[in-house]
């Protein structure tokens, strides 16, 4: 399930695509417009269950984590941080297997 939401701090919209579980699986970048991060939650959609779309990249502590790209190559989503990369790769399936989830509202 995605959802939508407006930051009270810095007053822009963001997304996040969470697993059965409850648990964050993908989250946006901040936007300016509501309409924007509902761009951004199609684009998950579209592009988010095909596993060439993703990319797994090493923080600056070595930890793993993923994003996820569009086919212009702009980066839709990223995932929280992980101690291996075998556990980011279960990331990313949860986000392929959720990506065609309903979405919440919270802004309203």
């Amino acid at each position: 399930m995605y959802e939508l939401f407006k930051s009270e701090a810095s007053g822009k919209y963001h997304f996040r695509l969470k697993a059965g579980n409850g648990e964050i699986i993908l989250s946006s970048e901040a936007y300016e417009a509501k309409p924007s991060a509902e761009n951004g939650i199609a684009s998950v959609k579209k592009n988010g269950t095909d596993r060439k779309n993703f990319e797994i990249r090493q923080s600056s502590s070595g930890k793993s984590y993923f994003v996820l790209k569009a086919g212009n190559g702009q980066i839709i989503g990223q995932s929280q941080q992980y101690v291996t990369e075998a556990a980011a790769e279960n990331g990313i399936a949860s986000v392929i297997k959720n990506a065609g989830g309903e979405t919440k509202d919270l802004t309203a």
